[in-house]
């Protein structure tokens, strides 16, 4: 089966439908693209062919360029003439003479939305599932086949570089509303139906930017505005990416300096760039980790196999503070029935109305209707009934990290749960094995360890305990994917994964305050090392009486295991702070004093921790933190808590937000090369202390010459 079909109708018009044979997507892959040129010669060369539509037999349109493809290239000059070779094939479509019009529906991203940006005409299927982006600057790319300059020329240079900058797609409207979309369709019979009567009242198109009086919408390059857009681009740029992510200033520059030429030697600018984005370290990072090992993750290389595929028909929470409220949204919104208990009923009432706020704020972006959300609060109970949550199939409990409080609600439920429910707990520290002694059912105890806010943090971290059974797992694998969420699967142990090595990067920067580091140059660092937030405000934002709290559990469970508790230097600071009411943004004063409108540094630290005479170099800074966080992330490999490469990977971007460009916490190893991590591990650990010894893996993939792999 070829990847296009095609026909032609009575008044000659050309109706090519893409359906990439094997993929769920279209792709522009090998596939598609021999009989998309065919396609091409015919329309060039058929005279009896007066015109053409170009749609999709598959929900979406197109995904875009295949990955694939991408990941091969080794060379800029493989990069540059891939890109080309694309955009001549668009830019035959564009000079034919005859008039060719895209048909969208569902997602039009990437090379999908240039080769719909190279048609003369854009029809949308306004059915509210429509989304045009060019997403490339995701993956350290922008987008190679034209779209630097087709979409600036359509919807003008600011708009042009908002989308690509972001990566995020535009729904039907607004694509409308900026002129990228040239009409809007209520039907998809009337979506083919109107682009071939387009072509027909269309007979000699001409692209926008081949006639000799086209002008930019707003300007071109030469514009006071753009000049001074573009002036002040790039270092807003820098300011929000510390020079990370090379392909935001490479859009930057691809868009103005094709704005001064014409659009063929505006494409070979473009390719230049992209050449320069595809082989640079961000984007061959981002494409391994953020691509290859996510999509792997969610095909399910971490869930038992042979296990029938399950789904949560109704759904118990306890405890309807911040997590639990925001696990009943997304839960309700995934079409679940949810019962939301707590110890009142003002509380139960409480957390549900979290979820009308969230509703209502789509509701008035146009994003949901009344409607809509009014069925999803109707699938939240709020109760303080524990006999409500006979017939759930999952139970997840949120209650406040206290094994007594956990133990408790455990056994309470379990009166009331069928036998093959399984029970979740959502602590971010307290070992699943240990709190499942309170169940008399452990093979169904699983951690479901969710991150706040839960309605856009995409993942969540599942905790197998030592008696968790193989369905168990994959029903709670299950369930995480039926919210929307990636799931990684780690082994049990104290902080698990992802608070365990979150907590190294925020310690770090405690403990360089005790050093006499400038709390600005602290803070700096980590958001030069890439991190989304430094680490003095975030701890502020998660509180330093919970990190305490945790802190002190931790040392009691050890001395009652008859293990030695090894401090950290950051300690110390989170009880100073502490004991003086400075427990965080939640009190309105932590290391930072917040306010409505902002938040900053406490004058007062400089009393507490006076300022060294000299002041490390922030290279070194920024060593320290990410090796803190690198380096745990390969203990918690070696100590079989980490199942998996991808899992410690995708968990780290997406539970912390460690570094995207680097690709996760062990591809910052594997980029760096396991043997130089060592060196510098060894330095930071003789001038620190030992927490920065290298993980013994570590030194075994250096003394093989190995990498981190699955």
């Amino acid at each position: 089966m070829d990847a296009i079909t095609f026909t032609v109708d009575a008044q000659g018009i050309g109706l090519a439908v893409m359906d990439l044979p094997g993929k769920p997507m279209n792709l522009l892959n090998d596939d598609m693209v021999a009989p998309m040129l065919a396609l091409v010669d015919r329309l060039e060369k058929d005279a009896s062919l007066k015109g053409l539509v170009i749609a999709s037999g598959k929900k979406d349109f197109m995904a875009g360029a295949d990955v694939d493809k991408l990941w091969r290239i080794t060379t800029a000059q493989e990069a540059f003439d891939q890109s080309m070779m694309f955009k001549r094939v668009l830019r035959r479509i564009e000079l034919c003479g005859k008039p060719v019009v895209a048909a969208i529906h569902g997602m039009c991203l990437g090379g999908g939305l240039e080769l719909a940006m190279a048609c003369h005409a854009r029809l949308v299927l306004n059915d509210g599932k429509a989304q045009l982006g060019l997403p490339e600057v995701k993956l350290g790319l922008l987008p190679g086949g034209g779209g630097t300059q087709r979409l600036p020329r359509l919807v003008g240079m600011q708009q042009a570089l908002q989308m690509m900058g972001e990566g995020e797609p535009v729904r039907a409207d607004k694509a409308l509303a900026i002129g990228l979309a040239t009409a809007l369709v209520a039907s998809r019979e009337e979506l083919l139906a109107q682009a071939q009567a387009w072509c027909v009242a269309n007979p000699k198109p001409r692209q926008p930017w081949d006639q000799p009086k086209f002008r930019y919408p707003g300007g071109d390059g030469r514009t006071p505005a753009a000049v001074q857009l573009l002036a002040m681009g790039p270092s807003m740029a820098s300011a929000k990416t510390y020079g990370n992510y090379p392909a935001v200033t490479h859009i930057m520059s691809s868009v103005f300096e094709g704005s001064l030429m014409d659009i063929d030697n505006a494409m070979e600018v473009e390719s230049r760039y992209f050449a320069a984005c595809a082989i640079s370290p961000a984007s061959r990072n981002m494409i391994g980790t953020l691509w290859y090992q996510l999509a792997s993750i969610k095909k399910g290389q971490s869930r038992p196999q042979g296990v029938p595929a399950s789904k949560v028909q109704k759904l118990g929470i306890l405890g309807a503070g911040m997590m639990g409220a925001g696990i009943a949204y997304v839960s309700a919104v995934a079409s679940i029935e949810v019962v939301l208990l707590d110890t009142s009923q003002e509380a139960a009432e409480r957390g549900k109305a979290y979820s009308q706020t969230l509703l209502d704020k789509l509701v008035k972006k146009g994003r949901r209707s009344a409607e809509q959300r009014d069925a999803v609060l109707a699938r939240i109970t709020p109760t303080t009934d524990y006999a409500a949550l006979a017939g759930c199939d999952l139970v997840i409990e949120a209650v406040f990290e206290d094994r007594a409080i956990k133990a408790e609600v455990t056994k309470k439920t379990e009166a009331v749960i069928p036998a093959t429910t399984v029970f979740a707990s959502n602590t971010s520290t307290l070992p699943i094995t240990g709190l499942a002694t309170a169940s008399a059912r452990p093979a169904n105890f699983i951690g479901l360890h969710f991150f706040s806010p839960v309605d856009k943090m995409p993942l969540v971290e599942i905790i197998v305990g030592e008696h968790t059974s193989p369905e168990t797992l994959a029903r709670g694998f299950d369930y995480v994917l039926q919210i929307g969420k990636t799931p990684i699967v780690v082994n049990d142990s104290r902080g698990f994964y992802t608070s365990r090595v979150f907590a190294t990067y925020v310690m770090e920067g405690l403990a360089m305050l005790t050093e006499g580091v400038h709390p600005r140059s602290i803070e700096q660092a980590g958001l030069q090392a890439g991190m989304p937030m430094p680490p003095l405000a975030l701890q502020d934002e998660v509180s330093l009486s919970l990190a305490l709290h945790v802190s002190d559990q931790t040392k009691k469970d050890l001395a009652a295991e008859g293990k030695t508790y090894a401090s950290h230097p950051g300690e110390a600071v989170l009880r100073q702070l502490c004991e003086i009411g400075r427990v965080g943004k939640k009190a309105g004063k932590g290391f930072y004093d917040w306010t409505e409108s902002g938040r900053t540094l406490w004058p007062g630290l400089k009393d507490l921790y006076p300022l060294a005479a000299e002041q490390p170099a922030q290279a070194e800074l920024i060593d320290r933190l990410m090796f803190a966080q690198a380096n745990e992330a390969a203990r918690c490999y070696e100590e079989g808590v980490l199942r998996s490469v991808a899992d410690a990977n995708i968990g780290s971007i997406f539970g912390w937000g460690f570094a995207p460009f680097q690709g996760g916490a062990l591809q910052f190893i594997n980029a760096m090369g396991p043997a130089k991590f060592v060196a510098r591990a060894r330095e930071l650990a003789a001038k620190h202390g030992p927490r920065f010894a290298p993980a013994g893996v570590v030194v075994k993939l250096a003394e093989e010459g190995k990498r981190f792999t699955d």
